[in-house]
């Protein structure tokens, strides 16, 4: 393996440094080099007279302003990206001869988008939706672009039918509402109209549709792809992306108070944690089936709305992406890249998954508008790393200065150069396949099932993962306003568990379903579950609620232990500036009731100090705090003074002991308390409930409470 090989990262580094460009320490001019006295005051004739035309800078500095906007893609507008770079763990030699995945040595840069679907730039990022995970491999032989969501699935078998769910989803043509949401008619009447989409809309009405953050949701390939090695054998794959803090996600409440809070969270919380080289790690995995396999199934291995569950064809991780680098510049680097399903490199291709075919066109199509013409790839974001020869010349913004007189092949004026490579030298070749059959509009009969993998998915949640699926459709179909389409809703889902039909009719106020269909039965699987994801501390955020007079030992405990296991401590109080333990000892606080929330912590603590418990009793935004923190399941501790606190605040239900006796630790459903002055013990518990990332039982105490 040559140096050259080994330094992918760093050659596309020194790419992009070769454009970059900072202001510090230099003096103004025009685009075109010429310094500039004054860039504050138009040339006029006289002081208080006309703006001349003459003046050159004016017009520069408005026109450019004035295009500083390209159009927003018209899904996926809302993104945010990450430089980084994968690693294979072993070489994939046996299964194809894709380069960037043979040498564990080698590290490949790659270039991340995450997205909402279906809102404009500027809405939230916590809003119900797919999110998209779109991942540029800047290899050797050149990019190759692994489009992918984070749900494995989607709404439609043929990619025919795309205008029509994304017309259906967006804001309403006649007023503009609502924004990035499904939440109205014009959606739900497209979906019973188009049933196909069940499955999909059993994961996004999931906890899946609302994430905890990029760095805590899997990503999918979702089309079947297909591996090719030297031998130019195939096999059928599917990628999927499995995040090493696991997958979590956002309560429905939490998620709707974040879009008012701080609708850039997700965005926020990605650039943090690459700032505090907290680096999101993914491993990448790969379900094979081998070509003689290809009908051995109960479902069509092609349909773009079914999974292959993971019990039948296990997923083998393959490798692992760490994103160590945020972008430079916003615009330059996310905003500007182009990614196209058609980016691949030998040793992948395509299959004849109808949606996949589809795509290949809308991706490059999408980019020629919004990047304003054939040139995109020419963008540093989007250039590759493997070099560049071809007859391909000019266009808009052309940036290559070819020379020569031959741009056509062949040609003999230059030895027919650049000359085609073998599949021996690197040349990519389609992998050959027999295709024969009628000029059609019509699908495969194998792809008629639209309920039997819905039922799969649902069958295989947990109780409160079922309980969050039922408020998802009350929200959703609850704000359609159209009885028939409610009533529509409820005979469709019938296929899928009468329990949830009944539980939608209960909901939006309509009847209970007519219809005596046949559910499903199916066995669950346990990989669709997020309870059999990994749970981990790790990069977690606590806020510890403090007054003046706290006992500081107990503060100190419990941060010394959760800051030496990577978790993440704020202190928050009514006011920003300085406080004062019962021992005069200051300590700084980092956020206040208004520049702060519940929602934006994994968990909180109050230590005892009388004092300081005593006035947070005072403290409105305290006390919606600590009620806020226990409603959305999340692990809460108060030590001595802060035990009394706890039981005034929250529910009668709760089973705090408020007379501990000393020493003693109560735990209930992760809510802890206890009466001593050695908190060790106490604070490792408190790690470790942490670590659950909720406590869904006390959703059923809500439940009694109400």
């Amino acid at each position: 393996m040559t140096n050259e090989q080994n330094n992918h990262q760093d050659a596309k580094n020194e790419q992009l440094n070769a454009f970059k460009n900072s202001n510090q320490g230099e003096k103004l001019s025009t685009n075109q080099g010429a310094k500039l006295s004054d860039t504050s005051q138009s040339l006029t004739a006289g002081e208080r007279g006309p703006t001349i035309m003459e003046d050159f800078h004016f017009r520069e500095k408005m026109t450019h302003f004035d295009h500083e906007r390209i159009p927003e893609r018209v899904v996926h507008a809302r993104g945010f990206g990450a430089h980084g770079y994968f690693q294979p763990y072993e070489s994939m030699k046996e299964l194809t001869s894709a380069k960037f995945l043979q040498d564990p040595s080698v590290k490949t840069p790659v270039f991340v988008r995450f997205s909402t679907v279906v809102g404009s730039r500027g809405s939230a990022d916590t809003v119900r939706d797919v999110r998209g995970f779109a991942t540029k491999f800047y290899t050797e032989d050149g990019n190759f672009d692994l489009v992918g969501n984070n749900m494995p699935v989607f709404f439609i078998q043929d990619a025919i039918k795309f205008p029509d769910i994304v017309h259906a989803i967006k804001p309403e043509p006649d007023n503009e509402i609502p924004q990035a949401s499904a939440a109205h008619d014009t959606f739900w009447d497209w979906v019973v109209q188009n049933r196909e989409s069940a499955h999909m809309i059993m994961w996004l009405l999931s906890d899946r549709g609302i994430p905890r953050s990029f760095r805590m949701m899997e990503g999918f390939g979702v089309h079947t792809f297909r591996l090719v090695n030297d031998q130019g054998k195939a096999r059928f794959v599917k990628f999927h992306w499995k995040p090493l803090l696991g997958t979590h996600s956002l309560t429905w409440d939490e998620a709707q108070k974040i879009a008012g809070k701080n609708p850039d969270y997700h965005r926020q919380d990605l650039w943090d944690a690459i700032n505090n080289g907290e680096y999101p790690e993914f491993e990448l995995g790969i379900q094979v089936i081998e070509e003689n396999q290809e009908f051995d199934f109960d479902f069509d291995i092609l349909d773009p709305t079914k999974i292959w569950p993971e019990e039948q064809i296990p997923v083998k991780i393959i490798g692992k992406m760490t994103l160590n680098r945020n972008q430079d510049n916003f615009f330059a680097e996310t905003e500007q890249a182009a990614f196209h399903m058609g980016n691949i490199v030998p040793g992948i291709d395509f299959t004849n998954d109808p949606l996949l075919q589809g795509r290949l066109f809308s991706y490059l199509d999408t980019q020629l508008l919004r990047l304003g013409g054939p040139n995109f790839h020419e963008i540093p974001i989007n250039r590759p790393i493997a070099p560049v020869h071809n007859n391909q010349r000019d266009g808009f913004h052309r940036m290559t200065i070819n020379k020569g007189k031959v741009a056509y092949s062949p040609n003999g004026l230059q030895n027919n150069d650049p000359q085609t490579s073998s599949f021996a030298e690197g040349g990519f070749e389609h992998y050959q396949e027999k295709v024969d059959g009628y000029k059609v509009r019509k699908r495969s009969e194998s792809f008629k099932d639209h309920y039997t993998q819905a039922a799969l998915f649902y069958n295989s949640m947990s109780e409160h993962e079922k309980r969050h699926i039922h408020k998802a459709f009350h929200f959703e179909v609850g704000n359609v306003k159209d009885p028939k389409i409610k009533q529509q809703v409820v005979e469709m889902f019938s296929n899928v568990s009468h329990t949830l039909a009944n539980e939608i009719a209960k909901g939006v106020g309509v009847e209970p379903p007519q219809s005596n269909n046949q559910e499903p039965q199916v066995s669950p699987s346990p990989a669709l579950s997020q309870l059999q994801t990994t749970f981990s501390s790790n990069t977690r955020k606590v806020a510890v609620l403090l007054a003046d007079g706290f006992k500081n030992k107990e503060l100190q405990e419990m941060m010394t232990t959760l800051r030496n296991n990577d978790v993440h401590v704020e202190i928050v109080s009514k006011t920003l500036g300085k406080l004062h333990s019962d021992q005069n000892e200051p300590v700084d606080v980092h956020k206040n009731y208004s520049t702060t929330h519940s929602v934006m912590y994994d968990g909180i603590f109050v230590p005892g100090g009388k004092q300081h418990v005593d006035q947070l009793m005072t403290h409105k935004e305290a006390k919606d705090f600590i009620k806020d923190t226990f409603a959305h399941a999340k692990t809460i501790a108060a030590s001595n003074d802060a035990v009394e606190l706890f039981s005034t605040v929250l529910p009668q239900n709760s089973q705090l002991a408020t007379k501990q006796s000393n020493n003693e630790m109560f735990n209930d459903h992760g809510v802890l308390t206890i009466q001593s002055e050695q908190l060790q013990d106490f604070s490792q518990t408190f790690l470790e409930q942490l670590a659950q990332h909720r406590h869904w039982d006390r959703e059923l105490q809500d439940e009694k409470q109400a």
